[in-house]
């Protein structure tokens, strides 16, 4: 085997791959991490593991659509509108209630990581797909490779989450401004931004507006919930 064929078709790509992951893995650990912080601890390890698995099976067969998924008109924008009620329901959520199950509150928790990861593969997987070169066994081994990073990581910030709680509002703040991201890249509108209004690309006005929106309705929202509980 030639070295240098294997280098640019084989572990370039698949260097690429892993640091896509370590990149991308940040957002699905602080949903992970946001998601699972009211639980016991023994039910934590349950999400983080079920979510994590899950966030990177579902990587793997997004990656096989990507190209023609992130082509649709109006995909993004829907996605950018679920991210944000994600991250307003974590900001917002009621640690306190006590008329929930464990069981439910692990369901409701998976069900959350689910669908907040199914919305950021759909952008995050577009740059996997592109280092991948179509090649599947390199997509495989590298998102393989990504799910101690995402474990890991979620276990983490579950520790950092309880000295310092300021980073749920970090972690909220930051899917609002994925959900911001996406939003202004959607096909449908995005030609047009780029002609009329180009400041929501570059000077990051969309994400901004979005996560403002998570940030300030959820603390509304939440000041509410600590209201009627008192």
């Amino acid at each position: 085997m030639d070295f240098s064929l294997s280098l640019h078709e084989f572990w370039i790509p698949l260097g690429q791959i892993l640091l896509v992951n370590i990149v991308l893995s940040g957002d699905n650990a602080v949903v992970i991490a946001l998601a699972a912080r009211s639980l016991p601890p023994k039910q934590q390890k349950l999400a983080i593991i079920w979510g994590s698995g899950a966030a990177i099976l579902m990587r793997v067969v997004l990656t096989i659509f990507a190209v023609k998924l992130l082509t649709l008109p109006y995909l993004k924008l829907i996605g950018a509108v679920l991210l944000v009620w994600i991250g307003i329901q974590l900001l917002s959520s009621d640690e306190g209630e006590e008329n929930v199950s464990s069981s439910d509150n692990l369901a409701a928790a998976i069900k959350t990581i689910l669908l907040a990861d199914l919305v950021m593969s759909l952008d995050n997987v577009l740059g996997v797909a592109a280092a991948a070169k179509g090649s599947m066994p390199l997509l495989i081994i590298g998102l393989a490779v990504s799910i101690p990073l995402v474990i890991f990581g979620a276990s983490l910030l579950l520790k950092v989450m309880e000295r310092f709680p300021i980073i749920i509002t970090i972690g909220g703040g930051l899917l609002g401004w994925v959900a911001g991201e996406m939003a202004v890249t959607d096909p449908a509108i995005s030609g047009w931004l780029e002609a009329n209004a180009p400041y929501m690309h570059h000077m990051y006005v969309g994400p901004i507006i979005c996560t403002a929106i998570v940030l300030i309705t959820g603390k509304v929202l939440s000041n509410k919930h600590h209201q009627k509980s008192a």
